[in-house]
């Protein structure tokens, strides 16, 4: 179906809440139905009629486990904008929340005049699998540098067709401008994700080269050179405070110009 052509320290105690929720949700994502599936136990609520309608956020928990991101951005606004973002969310399918690509056509579904999509997404597609068995192979020992495996480059490349055709999408709807958030080094803590680097570096040229192959007018936004170990919880994945703050000065100089 491819349409396209191109190719640690302590945390704050709101934070373990957060975690287990989320382990609980994990454990009971198999018979869990509803809005948004299991990952909507673990994210901040959807905001569907907001101050400005016309600015959408999809993604998954780095927006919406905390809503720090969102809350920083809207704050530098001055206004509020409509959030769809999920915990657990995949760009397409995946069984713990409603899909990046679905959380988009349900924003669209509730109000068509939508200018701009602030988004992220792709990250769970490698990172659930990661953490489970990892049977695509994306972990790479300190032994293994330089060679990610053709499996987990395999994968990635699949998540870059679906983010193109959703880009694509988004274009034909008439949304005006994406900005496409990327991800950042992950780190050990609760899981020993230290090794993901080099699954992180081809997503993040994968992801970077999907806003520039689709027609859609997007921009990508790199967050590796800003993230340290230090900005993120003891899960080793997820923003705290001062890295949701960083993200979203990365974001904000990119959004302001589209309001």
């Amino acid at each position: 179906m491819e349409q396209v052509t191109h190719q640690g320290p302590m945390v704050p105690g709101h934070y373990f809440k957060h975690l287990l929720r989320a382990a609980g949700a994990v454990a009971l994502a198999a018979v869990l139905t509803g809005c948004g599936g299991a990952g909507s136990l673990l994210s901040n609520p959807r905001v569907t009629d907001a101050d400005n309608d016309q600015v959408v956020t999809v993604g998954d928990s780095i927006f919406a486990l905390s809503g720090e991101l969102q809350d920083f951005l809207e704050e530098e606004a001055g206004e509020t904008f409509r959030r769809y973002t999920l915990s657990g969310a995949e760009i397409t399918g995946g069984a713990l929340a409603t899909s990046v690509a679905n959380q988009y056509r349900q924003a669209y579904a509730d109000n068509p005049a939508i200018d701009t999509v602030v988004m992220d997404g792709g990250g769970n597609d490698i990172l659930i699998p990661a953490i489970a068995l990892d049977p695509y192979d994306c972990k790479t020992q300190w032994y293994e540098f330089g060679q990610l495996s053709d499996k987990c480059k395999a994968l990635v490349d699949d998540i870059y067709v679906d983010a193109v055709n959703l880009l694509n999408e988004m274009h034909a709807d008439g949304v005006d401008n994406v900005i496409y958030l990327g991800y950042y080094y992950t780190k050990n803590g609760v899981f020993l994700l230290d090794s993901m680097e080099e699954a992180v570096d081809y997503g993040d040229l994968r992801l970077g080269q999907a806003c520039s192959f689709s027609v859609a007018n997007c921009q990508f936004v790199d967050p590796r050179a800003s993230i340290s170990d230090g900005d993120i919880i003891a899960d080793g994945i997820h923003p705290n405070t001062n890295g949701s703050r960083k993200l979203a000065d990365l974001v904000w100089p990119r959004l302001q110009p589209l309001l």
